[in-house]
């Protein structure tokens, strides 16, 4: 880092390992499979149900990794709720302080959890999986005008938890991170790209689900141009502030080369087929396992983030 770098980035570096890259990752599908099923629910055709139930089952077991990794990367483990509970003498009461990314962050996670438990048990209500009077109510209240604006409240939330993780760097005194404004936004669409990978991997397991995965397909070539959009516009305000070498350093040069592998095949279909959707895209043309497509998605998701994190505390 240059001499002017040195003077700009004066803290030390938080240390995060991939106990935060997982965090980072599950915050992500979760955030971007809520607001993939709640369109698919509210603006699909009646075919997208199955899909959209499936993309519910995904943010509260997303939402509970993401906190699990949280808490095991505190020093103390066992006083996680240290960071919701003000714990002072005589202070004593919910901690929440608005200035505090952190602070922020957990009690998103916190509210975003009671949104994931109630979609998650009205998917399985709806698919007959718990019987009982109070998961029919639930089951109708989130097909109800209520339900929509639950759901619409509960998208928010969700899109926030996503871009929040770029934000939270952005927000640091870290090289790398500090040095862009546009980190918020590629976490999202990144988030995104992800969460519709990883949708299209859960169709092989639900038959009735098949019919959307046009959609999955057209909304992932433009995820993913946006991703690359906003990559690009990431790197260039690094080279602004003189950070880009650290960002690009050697040994990242692999997680930024699976990155950019995991955006191929969309940007592939964008450019061959645009918005039409095909019976298999990218996965059809090499002739490769169905899984193989999503599968190489989502690390490369996970890649772009390995490299954001490790990069700047190196």
């Amino acid at each position: 880092m240059t001499s002017l770098g040195a003077a700009q980035h004066f803290a030390g570096a938080p240390e995060w390992t991939w106990y935060i890259l997982v965090y980072f990752f599950a915050a992500g599908l979760a955030g971007g499979s809520y607001f993939l099923a709640t369109f698919l629910r509210y603006w699909g055709t009646p075919a997208d149900e199955p899909l959209a139930r499936l993309g519910f089952y995904v943010p509260l077991p997303a939402t509970a990794l993401g906190a699990l990794m949280l808490t095991l990367d505190l020093n103390q483990p066992l006083r996680f709720w240290h960071m919701v509970v003000n714990t002072t003498p005589g202070e004593f009461g919910l901690n929440f302080n608005s200035t505090t990314p952190m602070s922020v962050g957990v009690w998103a996670l916190l509210v975003g959890s009671v949104f994931a438990l109630v979609v998650f048990l009205g998917a399985l209500a709806a698919d007959g999986r718990i019987r009982h009077p109070l998961a029919d109510r639930l089951a109708a209240f989130l097909d109800g005008s209520a339900g929509r604006t639950f759901n619409v409240v509960g998208t928010v939330l969700y899109v926030f938890i996503a871009a929040y993780t770029g934000v939270l760097l952005a927000v640091s005194n870290q090289p790398v991170w500090s040095d862009t404004w546009a980190l918020g936004g590629l976490f999202l669409a990144s988030g995104l790209s992800g969460s519709v990978a990883l949708l299209l991997l859960l169709t092989h397991f639900r038959r009735d689900a098949a019919p959307s995965r046009g959609f999955l397909e057209v909304g992932g070539r433009l995820f993913t141009a946006l991703e690359l959009l906003l990559l690009v516009v990431v790197l260039l305000t690094l080279i602004d502030d003189r950070t880009l070498d650290t960002a690009l350093d050697l040994p990242w040069i692999p997680l930024w080369l699976l990155a950019l592998a995991g955006m191929l095949p969309a940007l592939r279909d964008f450019a061959v087929g645009g918005l039409r959707p095909t019976t298999g895209g990218a996965v059809a043309a090499v002739r490769a396992p169905a899984w193989a497509v999503p599968a190489l998605v989502l690390v490369g998701v996970l890649a772009l983030r390995a490299a954001f994190i490790f990069s700047a505390q190196a």
